[in-house]
């Protein structure tokens, strides 16, 4: 019989991947919806879930799993904070990510935030929409190739949009606790405060790791950056204090503020407010109504064809190993149980 999982937040236009790629023959349920509170019981009768960002694994959905005799939770993403390691470790399930799936595609979104605030594009395309040809000050920039951009978190996508900002000329500075020899040929490594001082363009490529660092960019961090500079967030909004942001911008200490992720997202994510519905978060609200010096993508840097496709794929080897061989390279480390679980 063949083996059944249930994957959440699966676009239409992605499910031709799952089938094309579906090489070992398992039985896939495609959701498009993400798992919430309410949605749990679709994975009843399946033998494991993949997840995708902003699915709510926590412990009730986890234990609801187990009841159903569910051993695998493994998310298509690299990261995996939407799921409760605590609980999967009580409930005896094993969690699995996707560690790189590419980081072009990120690197990529990264850049053109970046050289949409520095250039003004979106400002100027705006007023030419409205058959505008006026030209203003604003629309005058500095180029990149004399600009310093300032990575921090130097990883495999860090280390991408590097490459591709070193391709346009500009300056790379870069800070990371490890300093891998491949990112010491692309950038300068320098202390956070040197790089905040003298980067034009900061852009994040961090882990979150929740309890530990949230709001690393806070006001403190802002004050320290070159005034005028943008600041770009591809990883994971939590990371990011907005209301900081939001003062930074609007006293001009930030030129620009670009992401692709905010904090607890999944409240607004994938959902339409355009109707006047009431929108669930003030701070949030106030950052958007800051376009365009604000440029905020729904979390879709991955959504590439290349990058959903080694989702995917790399999805589909994680359970094959552990069904063939019992091992799992991209296994996500549990802490110890606390309790038995009945």
């Amino acid at each position: 019989m063949a083996f059944k999982i249930v994957a959440y937040g699966v676009e239409p236009y992605e499910e031709h991947l799952y089938n094309e790629l579906n090489t070992y023959g398992y039985q896939l349920t495609l959701i498009n919806d993400l798992l919430t509170a309410d949605n749990g019981d679709l994975a009843e009768g399946a033998d494991a879930v993949l997840l995708f960002v902003n699915c709510l694994a926590d412990r009730n959905n986890l234990k609801k799993f187990s009841d159903f005799g569910i051993k695998y939770v493994f998310t298509r993403t690299a990261g995996f904070n939407h799921i409760d390691l605590q609980a999967a470790a009580d409930y005896g399930i094993k969690v699995a990510r996707v560690p790189a799936y590419s980081p072009n595609a990120i690197a990529e979104l990264a850049v053109s935030l970046g050289m949409s605030l520095s250039r003004h594009t979106t400002y100027t395309t705006n007023r030419t929409a409205q058959l505008n040809f006026k030209v203003t000050e604003t629309m005058f920039s500095k180029e990149i190739r004399k600009s310093t951009v300032g990575i921090v978190g130097t990883g495999h996508i860090g280390c991408v949009e590097a490459e591709l900002y070193k391709g346009l000329g500009a300056k790379l500075l870069g800070y990371d606790i490890f300093q891998s020899d491949f990112a010491k040929k692309l950038v300068e490594f320098k202390e956070l405060d040197e790089l905040l001082a003298e980067s034009d363009i900061v852009s994040l490529h961090l882990p979150y790791f929740p309890g530990k660092n949230e709001n690393f960019v806070n006001d403190e961090f802002i004050n320290k950056m070159k005034d005028g500079a943008i600041l770009i967030n591809t990883a994971r909004g939590e990371l990011v204090d907005e209301a900081a942001v939001i003062k930074a911008i609007k006293s001009g200490k930030l030129g620009g503020f670009g992401a692709d992720v905010l904090t607890d997202e999944s409240r607004f994510f994938g959902k339409d407010f355009s109707d006047g519905s009431e929108f669930p978060d003030a701070t949030i609200k106030e950052l958007l109504e800051l376009y365009p010096k604000v440029q905020i993508t729904p979390h879709v840097a991955a959504m590439t064809t290349e990058a959903v496709a080694n989702m995917i794929a790399t999805s589909f080897e994680n359970f094959n190993e552990v069904l063939t061989s019992g091992t799992l390279k991209n296994e996500v480390k549990l802490p110890d149980p606390t309790e038995k679980v009945k």
